[in-house]
């Protein structure tokens, strides 16, 4: 029997690790759909290189950095090592992958290709898992100091501030650095509308990341012991609470229709274990409010021109899950307890101070010593047909 529950929890975790590996598809749909014809290319060769690259920086560098553990030793002695460690290694390859493709989103249609892989390598080896011990595996005396001085760890359970919100604020770094495209805003500041090129594929990468979120949540148990059906209804209830929301505030937009599930399942995530369903609920509704707001606000009036606005819907959404564990996760609200609102609010600033500030430093000197920005004519001809000299659609 012991050995019938150690191999579930491998293939357990191994189908996480392939459902996450897949919403990467979402995410790369999800830009192709947004960005404009001549980018489209570009767009997906962005997502799988940046998903190889990640693999790298993560198994040489990242992995061991978080967690304290490597792969340097010869094959005859990995193939003794425990199974479930190694799938477990390609599980949270998923996640830490997650964070250049947030970004691409954001720095989308004049951004360098090969200065963004370098900048990928860096975020993925050095500075998402220097927060990612930090929060899961109790590097650097963090979880315990939020223990002792506001009661309770900082609860993450799949990534709200890990994952999303480092990923948003990373990218809300890089798009200041970059700047807007040319042609987004006049010369007096007006914005100029740069309407979605292909809706159904947007729609498309809005579902596979949808269905994908559910290896995403549940499966961050990574032992079938550990697996909650709360987690699963309240990503559903998460899910729909931010359709709805986006559904209204964004005036039946498909743009904002299809980011609302997104905005919700983002916010989900911190607090999934804690929730009663109808916080959930709330939650999810919120974060499809917020994510429109500030997506209109970030575009019109702060003139930050982020493509998908993965810093609305990962960075201020991501946040937003972050606290909402530390009020929705109380047992005076219905949750499960064993949270503070101090421990959520100092975890999720901390995520949020080492997201942007690592992000601006890795992007600066990349964009000193390669300038990452496309130029002008390149801009203007697409990035298709400037970095990788073909179109997404061949005509005779």
């Amino acid at each position: 029997m012991d050995s019938l529950v150690y191999q579930g929890n491998v293939l357990f975790i191994l189908l996480g690790a392939i459902m996450v590996l897949a919403m990467h598809a979402g995410f790369a749909f999800l830009e192709v759909g947004t960005v404009r014809e001549k980018n489209q290319v570009n767009a997906l060769a962005k997502i799988m290189a940046d998903f190889s690259i990640s693999t790298i920086a993560y198994f040489f560098i990242g992995y061991s950095l978080a967690y304290g553990l490597d792969f340097y030793a010869v094959a005859s002695s990995l193939s003794e090592k425990s199974a479930y460690d190694l799938v477990k290694f390609f599980f949270l390859l998923t996640f830490a992958a997650a964070i250049p493709a947030i970004i691409s989103g954001g720095i989308a249609e004049r951004a360098k290709f090969n200065p963004q892989l370098i900048a990928s390598f860096l975020l993925v080896g050095f500075v998402y898992p220097f927060f990612e011990g930090a929060t899961w595996n109790g590097n650097y005396g963090f979880q315990a100091f939020l223990e002792n001085n506001f009661g309770a760890a900082f609860n993450d359970f799949a990534g709200s501030v890990v994952v999303h919100a480092m990923g948003g604020w990373i990218a809300l770094a890089a798009v200041i650095i970059l700047g807007a495209r040319h042609g987004r805003y006049t010369k007096d500041g007006k914005l100029i509308a740069i309407p979605p090129s292909n809706i159904p594929f947007l729609a498309l990468g809005s579902w596979i990341l949808t269905v994908g979120w559910f290896g995403f949540n549940v499966m961050s148990a990574q032992t079938l012991e550990g697996v909650s059906g709360l987690v699963a209804v309240n990503s559903l209830m998460a899910m729909v609470g931010g359709t709805l929301a986006a559904l209204v505030v964004g005036k039946n937009d498909p743009g904002f229709l299809y980011n609302g599930p997104l905005a919700g399942l983002v916010a989900v995530c911190a607090g999934s274990n804690l929730f009663h369903p109808l916080g959930a609920l709330v939650v999810g509704l919120v974060a499809g409010a917020l994510f429109v707001w500030t997506f209109s606000l970030a575009q019109i009036k702060w003139k930050i021109d982020d493509v998908l606005g993965v810093w609305p819907l990962h960075g201020l959404c991501g946040a937003w899950g972050g606290i909402a564990a530390g009020i929705f996760g109380l047992e005076y609200f219905g949750g499960m307890g064993g949270v503070t609102f101090m421990s959520q609010l100092v975890g999720t600033l901390a995520g949020i101070a080492v997201a942007f500030i690592g992000g601006y430093i890795v992007y600066s000197l990349v964009h000193k010593l390669m300038d990452i920005r496309l130029s002008r004519e390149d801009e203007f001809a697409g990035a298709d047909l400037s970095i990788h000299k073909i179109n997404s659609m061949t005509r005779d």
